[in-house]
């Protein structure tokens, strides 16, 4: 029994130990947001600052791990004034709640580079687990000025309700939906192993 639980903890060990972290490139990447405004327009919204990694010990990322956090006082839906609504009390309060995250918990295979990643999402400081449609493009590796870096790509969408998280819960459905759709794409850059650095 002792055995076992030596092996085991040596494969976690393991695991752990080849790790790799594809950070988030910034100037490929978009978190957004539509919400119905009395069911007959649609508005789209996003978070301006935000950052996200990867984690996968796999090289084709099928055990991919996502975190994400985002400023909810960087949110920007082309109208200050609604703007400065979604940051108030009533919705976002972002006063007192000013990050989102999201960690995932699972990344399954769906069809041919398509995904569902599930995980839990933490808005206006309630937390609720949360199903994405995920599309991965990748990886490649790309030849640019700086040498050689891997690179992939990934594309998210999946409903919410804004409810459920306490969010407007004065504002009806016919004024502003309930159900939220939410889509992030970004692109990731593999890091350097800093074990094979050193060696």
């Amino acid at each position: 029994m002792k055995a076992f639980v030596l092996s085991v903890a040596a494969l976690l060990t393991l695991s752990t130990s080849y790790a790799q972290t594809w950070a988030l490139d910034k100037a490929h990447a978009k978190v957004g947001f539509t919400v119905t405004h009395m069911m007959l327009s649609e508005v789209d919204g996003l978070f301006k600052t935000f950052d996200a990694k990867v984690t996968a010990a796999k090289p084709d990322l099928s055990d991919a791990v996502f975190e994400f956090s985002g400023d909810v006082n960087s949110i920007d839906t082309g109208n200050e004034k609604r703007d400065g609504d979604l940051k108030g009390e009533k919705y976002f309060d972002a006063a007192k709640f000013p990050t989102l995250s999201f960690k995932s918990k699972s990344f399954q295979k769906a069809g041919d580079k398509k995904y569902k990643v599930t995980g839990n999402l933490t808005i206006h400081g309630v937390t609720k687990p949360i199903t994405l449609d995920v599309v991965m493009n990748g990886p490649i590796t790309n030849e640019g000025p700086r040498g050689k870096s891997e690179k992939v790509g990934f594309n998210m969408k999946g409903t919410l309700k804004r409810s459920d998280f306490g969010i407007g819960a004065g504002t009806p459905g016919a004024i502003i939906s309930d159900e939220i759709e939410v889509k992030a794409n970004g692109e990731f850059t593999k890091q350097a192993d800093a074990t094979a650095e050193k060696k």
